[in-house]
C-alpha cells in the first residue's frame, strides 16, 4: 500500500526511514525471544527503546511534513497518506506494548512515555490503565489528543500567569531601584557640597591663621620697640652725662643745676 501512495521525495525518505525501523524492531524483538539471559535481555530492550525514540521523532516529522504538504494535495491523497500515518502509530505502539510486556518480565516496573503529539497516543502507565493506541479507535485517538490539548493549554495559561506575576514583581522593583538610585544621587551632591565647603572652610581657618601669625609679629616688634625706648629713657634719667646715648628726638634733656652767684655790694 505504502509503495503506491503518491508521497513527495521528503514524504517518501521519511517513511522509508520509518520503514526500516519497524522491521529492526521485528527482528529485534524476534531475537530477545531467544535470549535467556536477563543482562543481555535488559541491553536488549534499550536497543530497542533508543530505535522507537527515533521512530516516534521520525513519524513526528512525517506528520509535519503532512501538514505542509496537505494544501498541496487533493483530499483523497491526503486521507490516503493520513491513513499510513495512523498505521504507523498504531504499529509503533504495538512494539511500545510488547516492551512493555518484556520490562514486565523483567521485573522492572519503569515504563517511559511515548507522547507521538497531535492524533498520536502515548504508551500507558502502570498507575492510568489506559488502552493500548492499538486497540483505540480513531475516534478515541482524537479524544485523547483534545485532552492533552486542554491539558497542555491550562499548562500554557499557568505559565502566562506566573510570567505576568514575575514581571509586575520586575517593574516593582525596577521603580524601587529607580527611586533608590535618585536618593543616592541627592546624598552624593549633598556630599560634594559638604566637601567643597570643608575645603573652603580650611582655606579660611589657614588665611585667618596667617593673619594672627603676621599680627603677633607686629606687635612682638611693637613691643620691642616700647620696651628699647623705655630703657633708653631710663638710662638717661638715671647717667645724663653718658655721651654715648643720643638724646631722644622731642624729649628735651634735663634741666642742668643751676648756680646762683651772690654778689657782695662792697661798701
Amino acid at each position: 500500500m505504502a509503495s503506491n501512495l503518491p508521497m513527495s521525495p521528503k514524504l517518501e525518505q521519511i517513511h522509508g526511514e520509518i520503514r526500516d525501523l519497524f522491521r529492526a524492531l521485528a527482528n529485534g524483538f524476534q531475537r530477545l525471544d531467544k535470549i535467556k539471559d536477563s543482562t543481555r535481555q535488559s541491553k536488549q530492550l534499550e536497543e530497542l527503546t533508543e530505535k522507537m525514540r527515533e521512530c516516534k521523532s521520525l513519524v513526528k516529522e512525517f506528520d509535519r511534513v503532512l501538514k505542509d504538504e496537505e494544501p498541496r494535495n487533493s483530499p483523497e491523497v491526503n486521507k490516503q497518506l493520513n491513513d499510513e500515518k495512523q498505521s504507523m502509530i498504531k504499529e509503533l505502539n504495538s512494539y511500545v506494548a510488547l516492551r512493555k510486556t518484556y520490562m514486565s518480565t523483567l521485573g522492572n516496573k519503569k515504563v517511559e512515555l511515548f507522547d507521538m503529539g497531535a492524533g498520536v497516543s502515548g504508551e500507558p502507565t502502570a498507575e492510568e490503565n489506559v488502552q493500548v493506541a492499538s486497540s483505540m479507535s480513531n475516534q478515541e485517538l482524537i479524544d485523547a489528543g483534545t485532552k492533552r490539548m486542554d491539558e497542555t493549554d491550562q499548562a500554557i495559561e499557568r505559565s502566562k500567569q506566573v510570567v505576568e506575576q514575575t514581571l509586575e514583581v520586575g517593574t516593582q522593583t525596577a521603580a524601587n531601584l529607580k527611586g533608590q538610585t535618585d536618593q543616592m544621587g541627592r546624598v552624593v551632591n549633598h556630599l560634594d557640597t559638604i566637601q567643597f565647603s570643608i575645603k573652603k572652610a580650611s582655606q579660611l581657618v589657614k588665611e585667618i591663621g596667617r593673619q594672627v601669625a603676621t599680627d603677633k609679629c607686629i606687635m612682638a616688634f611693637l613691643f620691642l620697640i616700647v620696651c628699647g625706648v623705655i630703657a633708653i629713657i631710663v638710662v638717661k634719667i638715671v647717667n645724663p652725662n653718658n655721651k654715648d646715648i643720643r638724646d631722644i628726638p622731642g624729649l628735651a634733656p634735663p634741666a642742668q643745676s643751676r648756680k646762683l652767684l651772690y654778689l657782695r655790694n662792697q661798701d
